[in-house]
């Protein structure tokens, strides 16, 4: 029996740190194959045999960790608006608290300061003194609850009645704006998946009825007005429009649609309507698939998200320790009052909370992952962004990859007494048993009837061509290998995609088969090259036609002639020699082996397919190869920024705890440092979001 994948959302979750540790003890659960707590969609991801033990137990955990927090099934998930009532309460609660402080201030007479002092600091921090009193009779001692509760008891009890509310008061109001603004970075990035349809018009008796996209069935047939989101994979059976697929693919220009193209969900219908019939349910549509790809992404987490992870889990810690040490140590040695190093202690502790790194890291990477799949980039994972920041080789499949893949006949050369037509008829007749590319050409180019009952004793020769019986003549049709295989005499001097046809062992003729390259090979190749990455071309072309395409490219490193397995031998040849990552791109199906073992797989213009989206990293939802280009500078960018972010909170954590051990900064200073630089860099992640390319 295989896993099965449960997902849950933690409603109330808010603590980065807290999420963290709640993903580690779950993860040791018996039973557990997989877990992963993605803190930006406030999701958890399970896979398990033994959902209903597990599930329980990891409910338990959470609750152990953040008893506030709930575990709720997402297929029984309405969306849940924040109640105003318990907000309302909370604005009186915080206002009245503020008033008792001022009071405090103002007033004169010592025991009413301390009176308005202690309900002042309950009614505003009350909350986080409670949570910390009940982590830590659950044994998690180590949050930023603790921290405060620590600093500002220590605060009360040395006479800084002020700054101990006021470290609380200024806590809250920046962990609102934090809470704000990753809000506002999901909302961002929920808007740029806002692909499925809200109904759809089934046709019944020919009268439209309105239902959900989830009760279609295959074969039905949907009504799709002008401006209306085709909610379901299907064909057109009636009407002429134009489509918006740009949330899809990234493609501006409108997708012209008639009687039997496809249609993918996702795209809007721009002017006329359209009759649909189904061919996918929503559960295996385009739009679904893509939604469950970015927003599971989150699930495969980066190096650099992991390493944060557990240097946060020693960090506070340590910390802690510190800031004991440096309480009683100095006064010990004779250096100062107990008061004056107790104070430097607590600003240490403010000052110690990770969030700003457990928040804006995995916050930087998904908005990342949010901005490419609006430019028609689906990522699987950040561990995929850092992978593409770290390639060194970049190897293409040429046929539909680097060219259009669309093959037509450019020329036929008869041979030894035959004619064109006998040449391109012989060659058709065969090839029409084939469905490769090639082949469909040559029967496109014939474009007369052909009566396959003509054709006996069909044998395939992989990678080479076909021979079979045609009118009681044996005829072979293929490339020079199997000319030569089949002791056929044969021009060797030929430039291009060439497919021989012989018959009773002497040679037709041969056509010359063209593939247009991309116009924007080139311009791809080039800007690799200039990021100092190699590039590598393997194909099953012969050699004249992969010298051909190689030359014009630029491409300096090219294998030819190439069998499916053949490919993956080579690709692992190239992996052992390469100094980095390597990354593979080609069409997603023909190349899913290659695709399955490279660092990164990339499959162009796959979306649809399952053999490409099950075996891919990376899908890139049309066939545009600077796609492949701009997945790099995408992958770069916000890997700046998680280093930027990075960068940001442990200095400005480091500068205030060396000015707090010198007593050269104060509580505000602290607050800053936690509260205030986690807000910037959660601030900065969302720039990812803002660029455009």
């Amino acid at each position: 029996m295989r896993d099965l994948k449960y997902e849950y959302y933690l409603e109330g979750l808010g603590c980065a740190n807290c999420a963290a540790k709640m993903e580690k003890r779950i993860k040791e659960i018996e039973g557990v194959e997989f877990a992963s707590i993605d803190f930006v969609n406030k999701k958890l991801i399970i896979e398990t045999k033994n959902v209903e033990s597990v599930s329980k137990e990891a409910e338990n955990i959470i609750k152990s960790i953040e008893s506030h927090v709930n575990m709720v099934s997402i297929n029984n998930l309405e969306e849940k608006l924040e109640e105003k009532e318990e907000l309302k309460s909370k604005f009186i609660q915080y206002l009245i608290g503020i008033v008792l402080f001022l009071i405090m201030i103002f007033s004169k007479n010592q025991s009413i300061k301390l009176v308005f002092a202690f309900i002042s600091y309950i009614l505003i921090g009350g909350d986080i003194v409670l949570k910390a009193l009940k982590n830590i009779i659950k044994g998690q001692i180590f949050d930023e609850n603790f921290l405060m509760t620590v600093a500002t008891f220590g605060a009360f009890l040395i006479g800084e009645y002020p700054e101990a509310i006021s470290v609380m008061l200024f806590y809250k109001i920046g962990e609102t704006l934090q809470d704000m603004a990753v809000d506002k970075s999901r909302k961002s990035i929920k808007n740029l998946l806002k692909l499925k349809a809200e109904f759809a018009n089934l046709l019944k008796d020919n009268n439209p009825i309105k239902v959900k996209p989830e009760e279609l069935k295959i074969d039905d047939v949907i009504l799709v007005k002008a401006g209306e989101r085709i909610p379901v994979d299907g064909v057109v059976v009636e009407g002429v429009s134009s489509l918006d697929t740009s949330a899809l693919t990234g493609e501006t220009m409108p997708y012209f649609v008639n009687e039997g193209k496809e249609v993918l969900s996702g795209s809007i219908n721009l002017d006329g309507i359209i009759k649909v019939k189904v061919t996918k349910p929503y559960k295996d549509s385009t739009v679904k698939r893509i939604l469950d790809l970015v927003e599971n992404a989150a699930a495969n987490k980066a190096k650099t998200e992991n390493f944060i992870t557990k240097f946060a889990r020693y960090y506070t810690p340590v910390v802690v320790g510190l800031s004991f040490l440096l309480s009683v140590l100095p006064p010990f040695l004779g250096y100062g009052t107990y008061k004056e190093w107790i104070y430097r202690a607590l600003i240490f502790l403010v000052v110690s909370c990770p969030c700003a790194l457990v928040i804006s890291i995995p916050l930087s990477f998904f908005s990342g992952i949010g901005l490419a799949s609006k430019r028609g980039i689906l990522i699987k994972g950040s561990n995929y962004i850092e992978a593409l920041c770290d390639l060194k080789t970049v190897v293409f499949d040429k046929t539909g990859t680097l060219t259009l893949g669309k093959f037509k006949v450019s020329d036929i050369m008869p041979m030894n007494g035959f004619n064109k037509e006998d040449v391109l008829k012989y060659a058709a007749y065969v090839e029409s048993f084939s469905n490769h590319p090639i082949a469909v050409s040559i029967v496109k180019e014939y474009g007369e009837y052909i009566d396959k009952t003509k054709v006996n004793e069909l044998k395939e020769i992989a990678g080479q061509g076909l021979i079979a019986v045609v009118e009681g003549k044996k005829v072979i049709v293929g490339n020079l290998n199997l000319m030569k295989l089949n002791g056929v005499k044969v021009l060797e001097e030929l430039s291009g995609t060439v497919v021989f046809v012989a018959v009773e062992g002497i040679l037709a003729g041969y056509i010359i088969i063209s593939d247009t390259i991309k116009g924007s090979s080139k311009q791809v190749i080039e800007a690799l090259n200039k990021l100092n990455i190699d590039t590598v071309m393997l194909t099953g072309d012969n050699k004249n036609s992969a010298e051909n395409v190689a030359g014009q490219l630029g491409i300096k490193q090219y294998y030819y002639g190439l069998l499916p397995q053949d490919k993956v031998e080579r690709f692992n040849e190239i992996k052992k020699r390469a100094s980095g990552k390597v990354a593979f791109v080609g069409d997603g199906i023909n190349d899913a082996p290659v695709l399955k073992i490279s660092d990164v797989g990339i499959a162009m213009g796959a979306l649809g397919q399952d053999a490409a989206i099950e075996a891919a990293d990376i899908v890139i939802t049309n066939d545009e190869i600077e796609k492949v280009y701009e997945a790099i500078n995408i992958s770069k960018y916000t890997r700046k920024i998680v280093w930027q972010n990075i960068i940001l909170a442990l200095s400005v954590k480091i500068l205030v705890l060396i000015l707090a051990a010198l007593g050269l900064s104060n509580m505000w200073e602290a607050v800053f440092a936690d509260v205030g630089v986690a807000l910037l860099a959660v601030l900065n992640s969302r720039r990812i979001l803002k660029i455009d390319y």
